[in-house]
């Protein structure tokens, strides 16, 4: 084994032992953080693409690029405020989303500076605290193109991508996500279960090519996205976690959409079916009239801290509108608690349509 793998053994074996531990604090928001900055036009193209022939701001993935010192720091603030694993800035960075910039030449460049950005922030962490490994989890976005649904609401048999374009987008993102070093692939704010499997074979794909040395744990967060408790493709929290186990997930979780109190009966639920560490980082509540978020940090904190006392939880953090103030107060409140028990799953045949189907 060489050295490289050497080290990504013992950093995994690290992760691993996290979760087995206690609870693991996730980080809050990169795009509402990226907004205070307040950036513009020229902060997105720095000097390499003034002659891009289209509006780049708001394409926060490009940053990683031209305004690394801001994608660092955020990171470098989310593990000051005690966050354990950051997420990479690549949500957005596969050839089909970037495409709305006509950037898809970029998406591996991307992926790979999205990562260094990270892993200089965890080093400095580690650096200034050796008692703490810190992590990074290499995120891949749900796309803004759908496999279920039709966007043409007269043409419903109609998708705008295919499933191979997909497995295709997803591939080049997950060869460099692990070629630059991610220590966890983290499959995150699932609308579509049909674009959550692409991913899922994507990432599998991958591994067996490029062999056992370089498997990462790989985790998997769903988002509801109202009160139905369905996600925007119809299912509910158990059908979707049937469609998705056969991957045999790290973790699974849910992400965005809705504040902490409002997930509490769907968090309840996956913490009583799913084999394997489960995890929840919710927005900052609702948003406001005005795009915002208002939910306080100790607020947050105390719903998660709940969350924890029950039992129901391996990994917490914040989605939209979070802010390293509220990882700091979430971590202080599932400080001391124990981490969820992964209960053993009952053997049966389990299915799932917009609803689950177990038959023992």
């Amino acid at each position: 084994m060489s050295s490289s793998a050497t080290r990504s053994a013992a950093r995994e074996d690290a992760f691993r032992l996290l979760f087995a531990t206690r609870i693991a604090v996730l980080d809050g928001a990169m795009g509402s953080m990226i907004q205070t900055f307040k950036l513009e036009e020229p902060d997105f193209r720095g000097t390499r693409f003034l002659a891009h022939p289209h509006d780049l701001k708001g394409n926060n993935d490009l940053l990683s690029l031209t305004r690394p010192d801001v994608i660092e720091s955020i990171h470098a603030d989310y593990f000051a405020a005690g966050a354990d694993i950051v997420e990479t800035n690549t949500f957005s960075s596969t050839s089909i989303a970037m495409a709305d910039y006509r950037c898809e030449p970029l998406v591996r460049e991307i992926n790979l500076a999205a990562v260094a950005c990270a892993r200089r922030a965890a080093d400095r962490a580690e650096a200034a605290d050796p008692s703490r490994l810190r992590f990074v989890a290499g995120a891949i976005g749900p796309l803004n193109r759908t496999l279920s649904m039709s966007p043409d609401v007269n043409r419903p048999d109609y998708r705008a991508v295919t499933w191979d374009d997909v497995v295709a987008a997803y591939t080049e993102q997950i060869d460099a996500l692990l070629d630059a070093g991610v220590d966890a692939l983290l499959v995150e704010t699932i609308f579509d279960t049909l674009n959550a499997k692409a991913a899922l074979f994507a990432i599998d794909q991958v591994f067996d090519r490029r062999g056992n040395d370089s498997r990462v744990p790989v985790m998997v967060s769903v988002t509801i996205t109202d009160a139905s408790g369905r996600t925007l493709s119809g299912q509910t929290i158990g059908a979707f976690f049937a469609s998705i186990a056969h991957a045999r997930p790290f973790s699974v979780g849910i992400n965005c959409a809705l504040g902490g109190a409002a997930m509490r009966p769907y968090v309840e639920e996956l913490a009583g079916l799913a084999d394997c560490y489960t995890s929840c980082y919710p927005n900052a509540g609702l948003p406001n009239a005005f795009g915002g978020y208002d939910e306080a940090p100790a607020d947050m904190a105390k719903v998660l801290g709940e969350f924890a006392a029950n039992g129901w939880v391996n990994l917490v953090g914040g989605c939209c509108g979070s802010t390293p103030a509220h990882i700091a107060a979430i971590a202080q409140a599932v400080k001391g608690r124990a981490p969820r028990m992964v209960p053993q799953a009952a053997r049966a045949l389990r299915l799932s349509g917009l609803e689950p189907l177990a038959v023992a």
